[in-house]
């Protein structure tokens, strides 16, 4: 296992010295979430690997589509609450996610992977935690969701700060009403209402400003736009949130997955490599919150 700057179990597929050879897995439902975006359940064509696969939420993979290349996209589930399958929302905005579009079920992508470091849900464990998300960045924050859910009396307080532009454009609405029963304080937000949004209208960082945190003992996930991020980060160390208990994923222009080609390349980290989550603590002298 490679050692990077979250603790995470990296499992594969493959063999680790294989994650170049994408494995066949058939698309087995399709849900439609929003304009342009889709949630794709898959399950391997090979048995073995299909029974061999585990991943950590927050991990990624890398979805190769015949004739259009590859993307990296994050898993949006994890495989208990799956049934076992690999689930991926894919926004249909490059040439590969575009081409995912024109699927139907019973097709056949490659995957490779998982890659990356995961969301510290055992390193948290003891504290409040604080979710903050905005439009496609909820989906990568979903598996944790459900593994906190699976494990709630190991938490305090879940607060879940999500957003979208339009309440048309927000993700799984079908289960806020499940994730409230599981003790999570749901505080859903749109940019702007329309003639059937009664609930709240603002950006997410604002509502840091509706309730109080003991900054000892909370932890912050916050995934999304990067200028969402930012005044998250902004929020949560004005509230003296100690930058290693904020955790961020970072979206970067990943092609290998691995840190060989050089296009995820932050500062001194590979995103693909080294992240896509990361303590805020390492990256405070390249994420500057207060420059946009």
């Amino acid at each position: 296992m490679t050692t990077t700057l979250i603790d995470t179990a990296a499992h594969s597929a493959g063999h680790n010295d294989k994650l170049l050879l994408p494995h066949w897995a058939e698309i087995v439902k399709i849900i439609p979430e929003a304009e342009g975006v889709s949630t794709f359940h898959f399950r391997f064509t090979d048995p073995t690997v299909q029974n061999r696969y585990r991943f950590e939420p927050g991990q990624f993979n890398m979805l190769y589509v015949p004739g259009y290349g590859e993307a990296a996209i994050s898993m949006s589930s994890d495989l208990e609450t799956a049934g076992g399958l690999l689930v991926h929302t894919i926004r249909h905005i490059g040439n590969v996610t575009r081409a995912t579009s024109r699927l139907k079920v019973g097709d056949v992508v490659g995957i490779r992977g998982p890659f990356g470091t995961s969301w510290p849900l055992e390193a948290i464990e003891g504290m409040d935690v604080v979710i903050a998300c905005g439009g496609i960045g909820l989906p990568p924050l979903r598996g944790a969701i459900y593994r906190i859910i699976r494990n709630r009396a190991r938490y305090g307080k879940i607060t879940l700060l999500y957003g979208a532009r339009m309440p048309k454009d927000l993700m799984f609405p079908a289960e806020y009403e499940a994730w409230q029963k599981a003790d999570i304080d749901m505080q859903v937000t749109v940019d702007r209402g329309d003639d059937t949004w009664t609930g709240r209208v603002g950006v997410v960082p604002m509502w840091f400003y509706h309730f109080r945190v003991d900054p000892h003992k909370t932890a912050v996930l916050t995934c999304g736009p990067e200028i969402m991020m930012r005044f998250v980060i902004y929020e949560a160390l004005a509230r003296r949130i100690p930058s290693d208990q904020i955790y961020v994923s970072l979206e970067r222009n990943m092609k290998c997955g691995q840190g060989a080609c050089g296009h995820c390349q932050q500062g001194p980290y590979f995103i693909c490599k080294d992240g896509p989550v990361f303590p805020f603590k390492a990256l405070e002298n390249i994420f500057n919150v207060e420059e946009y």
